[in-house]
């Protein structure tokens, strides 16, 4: 009988020490052996009287616990807490926290599924976090990692077949949802995703790459997992969220389990931030070539998706299918992510592409559409710092494979200079400045993020999900989206445009004349 606090492994047919596939602490990493926690330890306190708001009302706020702040822990966080509730957060979506090899990194290398990573501040930390933003009344969606396990310290795979060659993702074989042992397969990941929800206290999860989760069987694993977590909201009293990442542009993942979909609250809607990016920036290879048609935006606002069915000339075929009468809450719309900053060579942010006045506008675009909008950490202020990729493995080996990928992935001239992944300097680079936060120009764009987000707050018509509550009119650069007794006239043209109505929110006006990148919020 293990007592609490104690570290302990297993051993297959004799072979080296492995720590605990469902282990809940790796206090000396991936490596190491396993701590045993009492019971105490593992379930968190019965809910307070904290409910977060319905997610039609939410702004989600993407954390990355590792360079939030210098130290880049779960305690170090709790300082900045207040700052999200003054913005106006009422969602923290954290980056992943199980066990990865190495101190820092994003996160999706994890391979402890039930331990919150020991160089955060392990398990007892995150259990503080999150109390603690319960406390200011934030809640907290937890992001997982189902589709691959790491690189390094993956000793799960010795203990059953969780891979399988049936089916490749970018990362390999996947997961085996759907082969021999595949029950097995699924109650573990399940069981993993349902412990940061009863054992941590979080409100909901971030599902990563749900397209990669490869599943031919009758019930997806996604459908699966969604009941699994609904009937524990059942018996715990309380309503969790969950968000996926996907990338098939089919909305079976949002429609209800009644009406044969796989039951989740919403997906990120990556066609949003593509059409603003593309606009803004004027990119339009890789990816964005999809994005490039001046209407591309409009579809998007009105119709959820911009891939719908039509060709896509980035796949080669058409792609998707309509978003239809589903409400448009169900889609997360983001002009800034971890993903679309940090895998760019550089880690630039919109800002420092685009400028500041049209990343306003396009904080605009943001908080007055259908969606459920989510801003990524420091885009408030218009941050100074880029965010990187970075990892750090144990193994040298890894590293140098780590570095090697990534230029191979991503080649062309502009990753000839990119940081190093695998060098600390890269992951000090991006850690948030906050003393940057009351000087020019970052304080400006934080007064503007404040009265959107307030806005938002306050006008119903800005947060109607309805099918039909949006509408698009574009005329010589000008674009105006109607929500309701609310418009948003958007200047990108090269001339002053005319700027009709009750002036609310407005940047760039003159004399009821908005100048080039101007933007006003008006009301009718």
């Amino acid at each position: 009988m293990l007592r609490p606090d104690e570290e302990y492994a297993f051993s297959l047919d004799g072979g080296p020490p492995r720590p605990d596939p469902r282990s809940r602490s790796q206090p000396q990493g991936v490596h190491g052996p396993s701590r045993w926690l009492g019971a105490d330890a593992l379930h968190a306190p019965t809910p307070t009287a904290f409910h977060p708001v319905p997610l039609r009302d939410a702004v989600i706020y993407e954390l990355h616990v590792g360079t939030f702040s210098s130290e880049g822990t779960f305690a170090s966080a709790l300082a900045h807490l207040g700052h999200l509730a003054r913005l106006g957060v009422t969602h923290v979506e954290i980056l992943p926290v199980a066990q990865f090899s190495g101190v820092h990194g994003w996160g999706y290398d994890g391979v402890g599924l039930f331990a919150a990573h020991e160089g955060y501040g392990g398990p007892a930390g995150l259990r503080t976090l999150i109390e603690a933003c319960h406390a200011h009344g934030l809640a907290v969606l937890i992001d997982v990692v189902h589709n691959h396990f790491g690189p390094e310290g993956a000793y799960a795979l010795d203990f059953a077949p969780y891979r399988t060659a049936k089916h490749r993702t970018p990362w390999g074989d996947a997961i085996n949802l759907d082969g021999e042992g595949a029950r097995e397969v699924r109650r573990f990941l399940i069981d993993s995703a349902l412990a940061w929800l009863r054992d941590f206290g979080a409100d909901g999860l971030r599902l990563d790459a749900l397209h990669a989760l490869r599943d031919e069987s009758a019930l997806h694993f996604v459908a699966e997992l969604t009941d699994a977590v609904r009937a524990l909201g059942a018996a715990l009293g309380r309503s969790f969220v969950l968000i996926g990442e996907y990338d098939e542009h089919d909305p079976r993942s949002v429609t209800e389990r009644a009406r044969g979909g796989w039951g989740l609250d919403a997906h990120w809607n990556d066609d949003f931030h593509h059409a603003i990016h593309a606009l803004l920036t004027r990119e339009h290879h890789g990816y964005y070539i999809d994005f490039a048609p001046p209407d591309t935006l409009a579809r998007v606002l009105q119709g959820g998706y911009a891939l719908d069915g039509r060709h896509s000339p980035f796949r080669g075929a058409p792609h998707g299918q309509p978003f239809g009468d589903l409400p448009r809450d169900r889609l997360v719309g983001y002009i800034q992510s971890h993903d679309q900053v940090g895998n760019r060579a550089r880690g630039e942010r919109l800002h420092q592409l685009c400028g500041l006045e049209r990343t306003k506008l396009a904080a605009a675009l943001l908080f007055t559409s259908p969606f459920v909008p989510m801003i990524f950490q420091g885009e408030e202020w218009a941050a100074s710092t880029p965010f990187c990729y970075f990892a750090y493995p144990e193994s040298e080996e890894l590293r140098e494979a780590i570095r090697r990928g990534r230029r191979e992935e991503h080649g062309g001239d502009d990753w000839a200079d990119a940081p190093d992944p695998t060098d600390p300097a890269t992951r000090e680079a991006s850690v948030l400045r906050w003393d940057e936060i009351a000087r020019a120009p970052h304080a400006e764009m934080l007064a503007w993020y404040r009265a959107l987000i307030e806005l938002r707050r306050t006008a119903p018509a800005l947060r109607d999900p309805s099918p039909g509550a949006t509408s698009v009119v574009e005329r010589d650069g000008v674009i105006e989206v109607r929500r309701g007794d609310h418009a948003l006239i958007a200047n990108l043209g090269t001339a002053l445009a005319s700027c009709r109505g009750d002036v609310v929110l407005a940047t760039r006006l003159t004399e009821g004349k908005l100048a080039p990148d101007g933007c006003a919020i008006v009301r009718r």
